[in-house]
């Protein structure tokens, strides 16, 4: 077949599909390239703050039926698209994001490769650290990645990283400032004033980072360089990719040389992808009368569960792609990610301001290397609309000296004839010990067993397996040095995340990985580690996945870094390696 609507259709906007769908544009430009993504666009200014409509920033679709939330759906009229996807899992609970350009929209910016000895058995000769090295360097360029500047500048000084330090310090270990992905003008040497806004080097308008700490709920001054303003960008301004947001894919099946539909072929006659618009929705068992597209090529880059859930269902449910491997679904890790908090220290630490991480403090993963126990500490900052959410769970008798203070100096002021004055005083008397400032909390990631499982529930939805004993060596390590934290900073309460506790007994991740890894066989993994056919299915000619998903271990440092160098190698793979090379400039 000859007469395909799409060169490529890539599914998902995360680094792997904003990556693929830069470099494949460029390559089929002019509308030859068609990416679905399932949440929405944000604009500058457009995540939501208000108490109220907040609950539109969370992901909640009437016909996914892992946690059935009707009364919210009536109460919004339909489904809710918004940022952040929390799904609850036996062991494992996971935040993943929904939105054009995925998880860059929430995270927490940092590129950080991870060390040599990450890249063990379990990683094919073809993507050790070595050969992802350029991979990672241009990655990083276009990313922007760079440590916070360090200048004379009062307003740069974050009192949170020093913190940091300091504690490490007295923990013996090492900290240092990390490469992040945020704006701070084009001349990393001569940063922008904070708050001036510029055009990036690939022509969208950012804010020279404004230091409200808002990272993780999104960038309402487009300070962050997320994959809409760089790859994805590109793609749709420069070479007119075709964008569909608010559109979930949900099946993928080959054609015959005539063009019909055909699980027994192998892609050799290109694809057709089926989806649906989620303003519109229809029934979801069955791919019939769901709009679909015809392409030469198919990049699945829905991150971890999705892509992982979208393939099982294909491999087993709509058995359009019977050929997949058996190793679909295995090696799922959570990148040992382990939550903790340290709450009312005796030290200021100002957790509102800054960016949200700007330094890592190494437990034997950079050095000396402990594949049980290696693990980073990273300084927390959060938004101020959680640190006031904090004050707000405080006790109501801690305000209590605060208000018989007042009512004593009003009744005396009132007995001389005085006037009151100022309030100013009084206000700032009951917020003075506000525990907020003292407070953080403290986010680790590790090395965990990886040894874990995507399966598909009983509603065909994904499910995570974690067999959290084999990881249990981090996990008891990380609880070891929460405690030391909170002793070193002398903390009323040092404490991991509370569903940790008896009886849930699980942790949070934001950093899926695994589900289809790469492997030289269908035997030893999904996709293909063969450099000319990187990241493609095994079975499947023209069929690629580019995501967290084809990692096959977890990498201990923050992974967006090493799904964005896999993503361009996958990329570099498909538009052919003929001896030119990918660059900064898109």
């Amino acid at each position: 077949m000859e007469n395909f609507n799409f060169e490529a259709v890539v599914i998902g906007t995360g680094f792997g599909g904003a990556i693929t769908s830069c470099r494949l544009s460029k390559k089929w430009p002019d509308g030859q390239v068609l990416i679905l993504e399932r949440g929405k666009r944000y604009p500058m200014a457009s995540f939501l703050r208000s108490p109220h409509d907040t609950i539109k920033n969370l992901w909640n679709v009437a016909d996914e039926k892992r946690v059935p939330m009707q009364p919210l759906n009536k109460q919004q009229g339909g489904n809710t698209l918004g940022v952040f996807d929390l799904r609850t899992y036996k062991k494992m609970d996971a935040l993943i994001a929904a939105g054009f350009g995925g998880g860059s929209l929430i995270y927490s910016n940092v590129f950080m490769p991870p060390p040599d000895e990450i890249f063990d058995e379990r990683w094919p000769d073809s993507c050790k650290k070595g050969q992802l090295a350029p991979y990672y360097q241009v990655a990083k360029e276009v990313l922007g990645a760079r440590p916070v500047p360090q200048n004379s500048d009062p307003r740069r000084e974050i009192i949170r990283t020093g913190w940091f330090q300091d504690v490490a310090d007295e923990l013996g270990r090492k900290s240092e400032l990390t490469d992040i992905n945020v704006f701070f003008g084009n001349d990393f040497e001569r940063p922008l004033e904070i708050g001036v806004q510029a055009k990036n080097r690939y022509g969208a308008i950012q804010t020279s980072c404004t230091y409200c700490a808002e990272c993780n709920i999104g960038c309402n001054t487009h300070s962050k360089n997320t994959l809409d303003l760089n790859y994805l960008f590109v793609a749709e301004q420069r070479y007119h990719a075709k964008v569909l947001t608010e559109h979930r894919a949900e099946g993928i099946v080959p054609l015959d040389a005539n063009g019909m539909d055909d699980p027994a072929e192998n892609g050799r006659f290109g694809y057709r992808v089926y989806y649906q618009d989620l303003n519109n929705q229809v029934d979801r068992t069955a791919l019939t009368g769901l709009p679909s597209v015809t392409t030469r090529r198919v990049v699945v880059s829905a991150g971890c569960l999705g892509t992982t859930e979208l393939l099982l269902r294909c491999r087993d449910v709509y058995q359009t792609l019977p050929a997949i491997s058996q190793k679909l679904g295995y090696a799922a890790s959570g990148n040992g990610d382990f939550l903790g908090f340290a709450i009312e220290g005796k030290r200021p630490i100002n957790p509102t301001y800054g960016p949200v991480i700007t330094q890592r403090t190494d437990f034997n993963l950079f050095e000396n290397f402990d594949h049980q126990r290696a693990f980073l500490l990273e300084d927390g900052g959060y938004a101020p609309l959680l640190a006031w959410g904090v004050e707000g769970f405080k006790p109501r008798f801690m305000f209590l000296g605060s208000i018989k203070r007042f009512i004593k100096s009003f009744i005396n002021r009132w007995l001389r004839g005085n006037s009151m004055g100022s309030f100013g005083y009084a206000i700032a008397d009951m917020l003075g010990g506000e525990m907020s400032t003292n407070s953080t909390w403290l986010q680790f990631m590790g090395v965990d067993a990886g040894d874990g499982r995507f399966y598909l529930n009983a509603h065909n939805e994904v499910e995570i397996d974690w067999p959290q004993e084999s990881s249990m060596p981090l996990y008891q390590e990380i609880l070891k040095t929460i405690k030391a934290v909170g002793e070193v900073v002398d903390a009323k309460y040092a404490v991991p995340i509370a569903t940790w506790g008896k009886p849930l007994n699980k942790n949070l991740t934001v950093h899926l990985l695994g589900g289809c890894i790469i492997g030289t066989d269908a035997e030893s993994g999904v996709t293909d580690a063969t450099p000319e056919h990187f990241g493609q299915v095994f079975g499947y000619s023209g069929l690629y996945v580019a995501d967290g998903s084809i990692v096959p271990t977890a990498v201990g440092a923050n992974p967006c870094a090493t799904i964005s160098a896999m993503s361009e190698m996958v990329a570099h793979g498909i538009t052919g390696l003929d001896g030119s090379f990918p660059d900064a400039a898109l």
